[in-house]
């Protein structure tokens, strides 16, 4: 019998917030097991510790000798992190893509027109693919043997187009999934490093009786302030419903919109200092909203509880924690 998923995760970590998010959504059978990052619960012996197994604990057609290192939740002493029976896996964005990629029927509709091309013909015809793009026009034209591995990727890009199918989280479309990687990837040291830097300088941190760095607040504020005109002028343009005018949202989507949820611990004043003057990018929030509800308000509703107590109580001073938590 396998055993269910499992989602160690603080709901007032972002990038935890996020995986729970799209299991819910795309209904993935999961246990959740909260891991309290206040209380330093990821830096327990239980959580981050690497331990010695035998390699026959582990699937194998052979018995090999010897020890293998294993975590055993996550070495790193983050959340999200998640079991998924012997496999084990942190790092949010490796989360949402693997899951993505797991359970059937997530990533998305269109995977199913590319196996269609395997002899380059689609429905009995020849396939003449041009490279100019997905949508029919005066292309250049090309087969098989004159553009070789070009070929099948614009076979594969024609079938998503032809099959009409609905290209959502983590799309089939090689070139739609580099550009939501690259989203990914520019994420980390750009908008999180941003938001999540001036949350913990200017109110996370003096919460929990921790030192802070009025310099750091200060850089975070800039890159976050850049990282917001990014979004809307790189991946919002026009009438763009989510990232890269997709009409549906993608992993990117979710994970960059919980990022910037966070600022709702700063008040309402100074988050709306941030996003007052980003209209592209509070419509495309609202859009996710909509898009994950209810899933997306039943996440979040811990983060109301921390900012309704900073707002209530402000500043407190708890005992100094070891926080190298993914808040």
């Amino acid at each position: 019998m396998l055993q269910p998923l499992k989602v160690y995760a603080d709901r007032r970590s972002q990038p935890s917030r996020a995986v729970i998010i799209f299991c819910r959504v795309n209904q993935i059978e999961f246990e959740e097991v909260t891991v309290d990052l206040f209380k330093s619960e990821h830096l327990t012996p239980e959580f981050r510790s690497i331990i010695l197994r035998p390699f026959t604990d582990f699937l194998s057609f052979h018995q090999v000798g010897g020890n293998s290192p294993s975590p055993k939740i996550n070495p790193m002493g983050q959340v999200p992190a998640i079991v998924d029976g012997r496999f084990k896996l942190f790092e949010s964005h490796a989360i949402l893509r693997y899951l993505a990629s797991v359970f059937p029927g997530v990533a998305d509709h269109c995977a199913a027109g590319a196996s269609l091309v395997q002899d380059t013909t689609y429905q009995g015809s020849p396939l003449s693919l041009g490279l100019g793009g997905v949508s029919p026009g005066s292309w250049r034209t090309c087969n098989a043997s004159s553009c070789g591995r070009w070929f099948s990727i614009a076979a594969r890009q024609l079938m998503t187009w032809l099959e009409e199918g609905s290209c959502t989280w983590y799309p089939a479309d090689l070139f739609t999934r580099a550009k939501i990687e690259s989203i990914l990837d520019w994420h980390h040291s750009n908008l999180r490093r941003g938001a999540a830097t001036l949350v913990m300088h200017t109110v996370l941190a003096p919460f929990l009786g921790i030192a802070t760095s009025p310099e750091a607040a200060k850089q975070a504020e800039r890159l976050l302030m850049q990282s917001l005109g990014t979004i809307e002028s790189v991946w919002l343009k026009g009438d763009a419903k989510f990232l890269l005018g997709s009409p549906q949202p993608s992993i990117a989507d979710l994970s960059l919109v919980c990022e910037i949820m966070q600022l709702e611990i700063l008040g309402d004043d100074v988050r709306d200092r941030f996003l007052g003057a980003h209209d592209k990018i509070l419509i495309w929030m609202d859009n996710v909203k909509k898009a994950t509800s209810p899933h997306f308000e039943e996440a979040h509703e811990l983060l109301f509880q921390v900012k309704a107590i900073m707002q209530s109580k402000g500043p407190a001073a708890s005992p100094k924690l070891k926080i190298t938590s993914k808040l």
